[in-house]
């Protein structure tokens, strides 16, 4: 687990959060502990999916029905917000490291802990494709070894996203590359057999200590998932026998997960976990996790921060009282408020001031909404994106500028009434989705060439930078393109979109042509 960073959230609705245990492309998971005392798994959404209605529609339904996933060997849902702002869902924290990290340090699991590990997992696919649900994201780093059993996570997300908009163009995949079934990277029907294919990788993992498939990309990758066979090294008996059976190209060929069971433990998972089923190591450092887990400061009555702008209204309630030091900046005197939302937040200490070299300041942001990552692999009728978009166009290079000395000035170009730099907050879908805060740099251009940024913090952590390419200016209005940099991380889209930048008294009124990004508007005000 790692502290909270500055811009990060502190409190979700009825949960302080303590720290941030992993991230990925739908979003961030964190510890959080209630007002009653347990501690909890808060996955928190990237904003940018929620403008995407279709998304949030599944991602309700998929709480809703693993609400439902009480299985042994599963976390169990506690709590949701689909309707949020940037929707959440909290499920029961289990305290164990992830099969990643057991094998990472301490190598290839034993053969009885590997038999267990698959019987574990079988039963709790099993019980959730009997709810007609399909995890679509098996892989180690989903695997939590505990005292009490394997423990399946993140149910719901990857399901939620399955044929929305913004992720099955191209922009990313769903699934990971090497755990992937071959009907999921060529687009084919996906049913619970993916997640057989999926659980077979898994036990290779966890024996030989190596995946399956293995290559230096993920284009590598998914040709090999699709057209090769896997490689098995030192798995061998009846295991080496169900993980071959598991990894068939065909989803017809591989075993049902309750025959799986079955076979790995014919009197069930349980007796087998409380005999004892984890090697000394592991059992060593759950131990001494559980410890650091009591020992943790929830920070009950000395709250770094308050809640942001779009407090819930629904009666979820935050931590503590607010700290002026770390509140929001609040809006000019002629500015509306920002829409209410039902996503109950409190935003973590302030950033720490940016160093001569640029660095020493966390902020975040989702200038390409559409987009959750850049990754790219063709294989026959599908293209996914496996790797980050490339711009070898200086003017669009994301650098801080340095390299390219600004245009000599002259009034003609660029009114002065623009220069410096601006912030606000900023809403997509006509305000009802906040983004966060967009921070917009302009500087002395000719039409064509580089006139500015735009630093977008969004409300998770993330950061995205749009290069603006002057096309006109006059005293009533700015127009400039705006394209991703090529230094934004996989969150973030290149897509070029059109830029406006209105006076509006003393601020500047933002607006984006970006319907994929929910067409974003901002006020802005000088910075001092």
């Amino acid at each position: 687990m790692r502290p909270l960073e500055a811009g990060e959230p502190t409190a979700i609705g009825p949960y302080r959060l303590l720290g941030r245990l992993g991230s990925g492309g739908m979003g961030r998971v964190y510890l959080g502990r209630s007002e009653g005392g347990r501690t909890v798994a808060v996955k928190i959404v990237h904003p940018h999916l929620a403008l995407d209605e279709e998304f949030r529609a599944r991602f309700r339904n998929e709480v809703a029905a693993a609400r439902l996933v009480g299985g042994d060997w599963t976390a169990p849902v506690l709590d949701a917000d689909p309707e949020a702002a940037v929707p959440w869902v909290a499920t029961g924290y289990a305290a164990g490291p992830s099969l990643t990290e057991a094998v990472r340090e301490g190598g290839p699991l034993p053969a009885h802990s590997v038999r267990v590990l698959g019987a574990g997992l079988a039963e709790a696919l099993a019980h959730v494709h009997g709810l007609g649900l399909v995890h679509r994201d098996v892989k180690p780093s989903n695997v939590l070894l505990t005292l009490d059993g394997p423990r399946l996570i993140d149910f719901g997300i990857a399901r939620a996203t399955d044929g929305t908009a913004s992720l099955t163009a191209t922009g990313v995949s769903v699934g990971s590359p090497g755990h992937m079934a071959p009907e999921q990277i060529l687009g084919k029907g996906v049913t619970g057999a993916a997640d057989v294919f999926s659980l077979g990788a898994v036990l290779v993992h966890a024996a030989t200590g190596r995946p399956p498939f293995s290559g230096d990309s993920s284009a590598a990758l998914l040709y090999k998932v699709v057209h090769e066979e896997p490689e098995l090294g030192a798995l061998d008996g009846d295991v080496r026998e169900l993980a071959a059976a598991c990894l068939a190209k065909d989803p017809v060929a591989r075993p049902a997960p309750g025959e799986l069971a079955r076979r790995l433990a014919p009197g069930g998972a349980a007796p087998l976990v409380a005999a004892g089923w984890l090697p000394g190591p592991v059992v060593e450092r759950v131990s001494r996790s559980a410890v650091r887990l009591l020992d943790l400061d929830t920070g009950a009555g000395e709250a770094s921060s308050g809640p942001v702008a779009f407090d819930s209204p629904s009666g979820q309630g935050v931590f503590g009282p607010p700290d002026p030091a770390y509140a929001a900046p609040p809006p000019p005197a002629d500015e509306a408020p920002a829409p209410p939302g039902r996503l109950s937040v409190s935003v973590a200490a302030a950033s720490v001031p940016e160093g001569p070299d640029g660095r020493g300041r966390r902020v975040s942001c989702t200038v390409a909404l559409a987009v959750a990552g850049a990754l790219a692999a063709v294989t026959v009728g599908t293209v996914f994106v496996l790797g980050a978009l490339r711009n070898d166009d200086d003017a669009m290079s994301g650098g801080d500028g340095a390299a390219q000395p600004p245009a000599a000035t002259d009034a003609g170009r660029v009114p002065a009434a623009y220069l410096g730099t601006w912030s606000g907050r900023a809403a997509a879908r006509d305000g009802t989705i906040p983004l966060g805060t967009f921070e917009v740099t302009l500087r002395q251009a000719e039409p064509g060439h580089r006139v500015g940024t735009v630093v977008q913090h969004d409300l998770i952590g993330n950061t995205c930078t749009d290069v603006l390419t002057l096309k006109s200016a006059s005293a009533e209005e700015l127009v400039a393109t705006g394209r991703g940099a090529g230094t934004n991380g996989g969150q973030c889209a290149q897509t070029r979109h059109t830029v406006r930048l209105r006076p509006d008294g003393k601020t500047l009124r933002y607006t984006s042509d970006d319907p994929d990004a929910g067409d974003p508007k901002a006020r802005l005000t000088r910075r001092k």
